[in-house]
């Protein structure tokens, strides 16, 4: 008689058949050859699907944005229409088209947008008729206390600063003080209030300098990356000749030579354009 054969079945094997095969999920990415549309969206779409090309329900729908325009009011959009945007005004019509233009609700300022020749111009501007705003100057050194500033300076206001306390719009200050501003020069410097002799906001006699900035002196200076200067210069109450005069002595001071372009602008209202020849 043949010996009897017995067959040996492994467990182990017979689980692992019973287990279902995870089928790997392949990720296809399809980028749409269609052209660009309208609004600059160009449609890519990110796709799954199984091994054997089966599609799967998880089709996802990728739109890349660029950065849109924010969309005008319905008043900016009604008052621009009595503005020719092809025109060059001369400075009193400019002013007074800035004045129609304004549909703010309360009395706004009008401001300049000037576009220079290069960048790091700076310097200082006294307006024969400033805006009667009186900004909170903190001056620092002897006399301080009878200089006229809003707010005189110490040791105890340099700890406030310190902290993130600026409530202040003008920080002068006599040369002995320079170095214990020095403390604060990270916090006053971005905000560019840090004092500085090329804006006289060092001085030796502190009353005759807040004197003059209260006055309408002023400091002008371009954007730090960019070529313009944006600089408020009165109230649009004021009478347009004391707005002319202003923006005149604005752009003597700056010189003809550093002016590319320039546009006025009320708080809440369209931009216009200035003749450069009526300078």
């Amino acid at each position: 008689m043949g010996k009897t054969k017995i067959k040996v079945f492994d467990e182990s094997a017979k689980e692992e058949e019973k287990k279902p095969s995870k089928k790997k999920v392949k990720e296809i990415v399809i980028v749409s050859e269609a052209k660009q549309s309208d609004s600059g969206e160009v449609p890519t779409q990110i796709a799954t699907a199984t091994p054997d090309g089966g599609p799967r329900n998880d089709t996802v729908k990728k739109t890349q944005k660029p950065g849109k325009a924010k969309p005008r009011s319905k008043k900016y959009q009604e008052v621009v229409k009595e503005l020719d945007r092809t025109k060059s005004y001369s400075i009193p019509e400019a002013v007074d088209m800035v004045k129609k233009l304004s549909y703010a609700t309360f009395n706004a300022t009008i401001e300049a947008h000037i576009n220079t020749a290069q960048t790091g111009i700076r310097g200082l501007v006294s307006l024969p008729y400033a805006s009667g705003k009186k900004i909170r100057i903190l001056a620092f050194g002897k006399g301080a206390e009878q200089s006229g500033a809003s707010i005189f300076g110490t040791d105890e206001v340099i700890e406030e600063i310190n902290k993130g306390k600026v409530n202040f719009d003008l920080v002068v200050t006599t040369p002995d003080w320079m170095p214990r501003l020095a403390k604060v020069a990270k916090i006053l410097g971005p905000k560019g209030l840090m004092p500085n002799p090329k804006n006289s906001t060092i001085t030796d006699d502190l009353k005759k300098t807040v004197e003059s900035f209260q006055a309408g002196k002023t400091e002008y200076k371009t954007e730090s990356k960019a070529p313009v200067i944006h600089l408020p210069l009165g109230k649009l109450d004021q009478p347009t000749e004391e707005l002319s005069a202003n923006i005149k002595i604005l752009l003597q001071t700056l010189g003809k030579t550093k002016i590319k372009k320039i546009s006025l602008s009320p708080t809440m209202g369209p931009s216009v354009k200035v003749d450069l020849s009526s300078i």
